[in-house]
């Protein structure tokens, strides 16, 4: 922790580079990615601050709409495309994933009841030739499908994607490689970006 802290310490002394910060933010990119500290969304992107709006979710699992049940998720999609006006949405799994693997495998979550309960919104539950691969890669890609899906059902991302004002992306990231592919739906594949 220390070193975190001695980098936040000085972080502030800079106030020069931040104070156009203060003057709002126009991000043009939702970037909705796992909670996996592996997974760093500017430095994926190399986006500086203000430049994309996150959300980070176990599993980057979008949960279903219920405007009866508003969730932190669902407001968060809500406010990105209503308010700022967001052009593209980005869904982003990754390689090595703990909560797609979960699924995968079938693991017993009895023991993080939260964890488990969350993980029931995944939709459906992700396909794997080889439950064995602990990259899961294929497992994730699919899950990424299947939560831009779920976003199509946002009555506020339904009605942006209709007058072409938005874009659905997903993306897939490699841990162990770095590497970034874009789900092409042409081909119906993810391919290097």
């Amino acid at each position: 922790m220390q070193p975190l802290i001695d980098n936040a310490r000085t972080f502030g002394q800079r106030p020069e580079e931040f104070a156009r910060l203060a003057e709002g933010q126009s991000p043009q990119v939702l970037f909705i990615t796992c909670s996996d500290s592996r997974v760093v969304p500017a430095l994926i992107t190399g986006a500086r601050p203000g430049e994309l709006f996150e959300l980070r979710t176990a599993g980057n699992i979008v949960p279903p709409y219920a405007s009866d049940r508003p969730t932190s998720e669902a407001c968060t999609i809500e406010y990105a495309v209503e308010v700022l006006g967001v052009q593209d949405i980005v869904v982003c799994g990754h390689s090595h994933c703990g909560a797609v693997g979960a699924l995968v495998r079938g693991d017993d979550l009895t023991a993080v009841p939260a964890v488990r309960d969350w993980l029931a919104h995944a939709a459906d539950e992700p396909r794997s030739a080889d439950a064995a691969d602990p990259a899961v890669a294929e497992a994730v890609q699919n899950h990424v499908l299947a939560q831009l899906l779920r976003l199509r059902s946002y009555p506020c991302v339904e009605q942006r994607l209709a007058s072409g004002q938005l874009r659905l992306r997903g993306w897939y990231y490699e841990v162990h490689t770095g590497a970034v592919r874009e789900h092409r739906a042409d081909t119906d594949s993810f391919v290097s970006l």
